[in-house]
């Protein structure tokens, strides 16, 4: 069978999976592939990489789903992780379902993305004595901390975007509040955020471009957000840029990468820059950089891997060529990227990691292979 044929009979047989669950009858006949039929305005892709990208999307989100039912709470299950970390995984999935069509309630995954949200919500520190107000957390999860408090804030943020109206709107309203709220009271003297919430001496670049998205998010879903707060935060990642133009792991440590550089332009981006000095010569360093992988024989060969977080970097690069002032740099990095994911993709719609699971590889993939759709409010040009 090709490999098109495959992951057409395998999108079958994963929702006949899903329907011989509790799920009734009514709700298999919503899961429907999704059409091509994009944003109005948006360009149509409609390729046969594209055509095998949009399938394999499809098999993505059953898969997600098919995880979530091993749970009883919305959660996301460990699915491989060496380290379980629900509030992460569960807050990209809700994510992915909605980056591709579905909004609480409604669409192929919409009672899907509401468990997940339930559960974001219901995570979520409300008592504002605590010294934790805000913070969305597990006791099951050592793992997330503020990396997955932003992702999770994010998450509700764009579901309230979509729905505000609803009964669950009014609570991931209030839940939103508060965890805004966290994020603002738990910024450092130097701007960023480290992995626990509240003000410490140490910070780092990944969880900082974090919850300023986050952050984002939340002002363009409605919420007051403290413009200081971002401004000092955007001032951190400023701050962080080498002399080369890649960016530092944290002010005060010298390593840089492809990844953090691509994140904080991802973010820069998100906070309205998108052009000047600071943006210029990362992207200059970031192109530079690609092209000298691309000649490197061991890692074209796959011999030796480009980058030990390759979903992230993926996740932050699409985000940062997205919103490049030249359309064909996007394209043209997105096409071998899109050619990339559809070779790694398991037959039955996983992409893998070995350290944070495959829930996790599987959402990101999906976020990356969707966004030229320009369906999350938060990713659109």
């Amino acid at each position: 069978m090709s490999r098109r044929g495959a992951l057409t009979a395998c999108t079958a047989l994963g929702l006949c999976l899903l329907c011989s669950g509790e799920e009734p009858p009514e709700r298999a006949q919503e899961r429907v592939p999704s059409s091509p039929e994009l944003t109005p305005g948006l360009e149509v892709r409609d390729s046969p990489q594209d055509r095998a990208a949009r399938t394999a999307v499809d098999l993505a989100l059953a898969r997600l789903a098919a995880w979530q039912h091993e749970e009883t709470d919305g959660s996301m299950p460990p699915a491989g992780a060496r380290e379980f970390a629900p509030v992460a995984t569960t807050a990209l999935a809700a994510l992915a379902w909605m980056a591709t069509g579905s909004t609480p309630g409604r669409g192929p995954y919409g009672a899907e993305l509401s468990r997940a949200l339930d559960y974001l919500i219901d995570h979520t520190e409300l008592d504002e004595k605590s010294e934790t107000y805000g913070y969305v957390s597990d006791q099951r999860d050592a793992l997330s901390r503020t990396h997955g408090h932003g992702f999770a804030t994010l998450a509700m943020a764009q579901a309230f975007a979509l729905s505000p109206e609803s009964a669950r709107g009014r609570r991931l309203q209030t839940a939103l509040h508060a965890a805004v709220a966290c994020i603002e009271n738990s910024q450092g003297s130097e701007g960023g955020w480290e992995y626990a919430p509240k003000k410490l001496v140490n910070h780092e670049g990944s969880v900082t471009i974090c919850l300023v998205q986050a952050l984002r998010g939340a002002k363009d879903a409605g919420l007051a957000v403290d413009r200081k707060v971002i401004e000092r935060a955007l001032g951190y990642v400023r701050r962080s840029q080498k002399d080369d133009g890649s960016f530092r792991y944290a002010i005060g440590n010298d390593r840089s990468s492809v990844a953090l550089t691509a994140a904080a332009l991802a973010t820069l981006n998100a906070g309205g820059e998108y052009s000047g000095s600071v943006v210029l010569s990362g992207f200059d360093w970031l192109v530079r950089e690609l092209a000298n992988r691309a000649e490197d024989r061991a890692w074209a060969s796959g011999e030796r891997p480009a980058s030990h977080f390759p979903h992230y970097e993926r996740f932050y690069l699409a985000q940062a060529f997205w919103q490049h002032s030249e359309r064909r740099v996007f394209d043209e990095w997105f096409a071998e990227e899109q050619r990339r994911l559809l070779l790694d993709q398991q037959e039955e719609g996983a992409w893998l990691d070995d350290s944070y699971g495959a829930v996790y590889a599987t959402s990101m993939s999906v976020l990356v292979l969707a966004l030229p759709d320009g369906l999350l409010p938060v990713y659109l040009r």
